[in-house]
């Protein structure tokens, strides 16, 4: 079957208006933001803080009127989320739970493990659990002076995260950034479909999930950090679904590569008479995907939080400026919110853009931002 050519403008207009980002296509408030968890299939969680942390930044990119107590609502009283591991730690739809197991049995089965396991201390910890109801790992902190306990907290930790990954405990909750672990069955609600799916199902699954969330994916995309067995059960299934006419192949300009996509996106509206401004997460859907990034819009982006200072060209954590369909800018910022400053350390443009045509481009945008962060006044340093 030949492909479907595309320009370069068109596949990241088709890619940016399924993602959310050319208009608010998902609705607002805690509606909008399920909405759009199950359309990207995960938001990944990050612990730095230097402005708003990721899994609510990417939700604030996408949803009008959205507040991080929302995510909270959808995790702990409406059960529509669940926490568990993507291509990293993420919230995910829970909808998909049975579509995790398939990680769960093959790390209780023996797969490749992070760190060394303690099933003595695993067993302690489930029976714990069992008895007393949710712990966390401060839980099994041992505070007695110049004694040596057993239940120490690295320890507890790390047999906590293999039961988490295992699928022996759920997070049911976090309290500030700490995990609040519980049994799946006191979190999981009762009509959440727990059969693990067949390799085929599976391989069926991150094939539309991540044509769903990104319009247009490659192999590697779909098979993103999977193992080469899995990735060849994708290959195999995108044959077949390609035969019977329910994928399409997609090439365009500046790639060799072959991308997969659905008549049903193709033919979706994905142009916008506005632009919009977004100020995003490095680990945003969009962005997080360097490779894609650059090949798809000529973006070279590196986080560099994990740079050595000295080698640092834009800063600790420069976040992408997307205006229309063009990646204009990065801006190195921080929300000082102790003091109420949005802190613009430096704003460096792109694309054939000046900084003063950045500057008033994202100038309000800016201020939603830092309102949204807590901030009541920007300081460009």
């Amino acid at each position: 079957m030949s492909s479907v050519i595309l320009s370069k403008k068109q596949a990241r207009n088709i890619s940016l208006y399924r993602q959310g980002l050319q208009k608010p296509i998902f609705g607002s408030g805690k509606k909008g933001s399920l909405v759009a968890i199950e359309r990207l299939g995960y938001v990944q969680i990050d612990t730095i803080s230097v402005v708003e942390r990721a899994h609510h930044h990417v939700l604030y990119s996408r949803v009008p009127g959205y507040e991080s107590a929302l995510l909270d609502e959808l995790i702990e009283k409406d059960k529509t989320v669940f926490e568990y591991w993507s291509h990293a730690a993420a919230y995910l739809p829970m909808k998909d739970y049975r579509f995790s197991l398939s990680r769960k049995q093959a790390l209780t089965g023996g797969s490749t493990q992070w760190f060394e396991e303690d099933k003595k201390l695993q067993q302690y910890i489930l029976d714990k659990v069992r008895a007393e109801g949710s712990v966390q790992a401060k839980d099994f902190e041992h505070t007695r002076k110049g004694v040596s306990g057993w239940w120490e907290w690295k320890p507890a930790k790390k047999a906590l995260e293999h039961l988490f990954m295992k699928g022996e405990l759920m997070v049911a909750r976090r309290e500030g950034f700490r995990k609040i672990y519980d049994l799946p069955e006191r979190v999981l609600p009762e009509t959440v479909n727990t059969v693990k799916p067949t390799l085929e199902e599976y391989a069926e699954y991150l094939i539309y999930s991540t044509i769903n969330s990104l319009s247009l994916a490659t192999v590697d995309d779909i098979a993103h950090l999977r193992s080469a067995h899995l990735k060849t059960s994708v290959k195999k299934k995108i044959q077949i679904l390609i035969e019977q006419k329910r994928l399409l192949s997609v090439l365009f300009s500046g790639t060799e590569d072959t991308y997969y996509t659905t008549e049903e996106i193709l033919n979706e509206s994905s142009t916008s008479r506005k632009k919009y401004v977004s100020i995003l997460s490095p680990f945003d859907n969009s962005t997080i995907r360097r490779k894609r990034l650059l090949k798809l819009f000529d973006y070279d982006y590196t986080i560099e939080c994990y740079v050595p200072e000295p080698k640092r060209k834009y800063g600790y954590f420069c976040l992408p400026v997307l205006y229309g369909a063009d990646f204009i800018a990065r801006i190195d910022c921080k929300a000082e919110r102790k003091k109420k400053i949005f802190s613009v350390v430096n704003l460096f443009p792109e694309n054939g853009y000046s900084k003063s045509e950045c500057g008033d481009i994202i100038g309000d945008e800016l201020k939603r931002f830092a309102l949204w962060n807590g901030c009541e006044t920007i300081e460009w340093k």
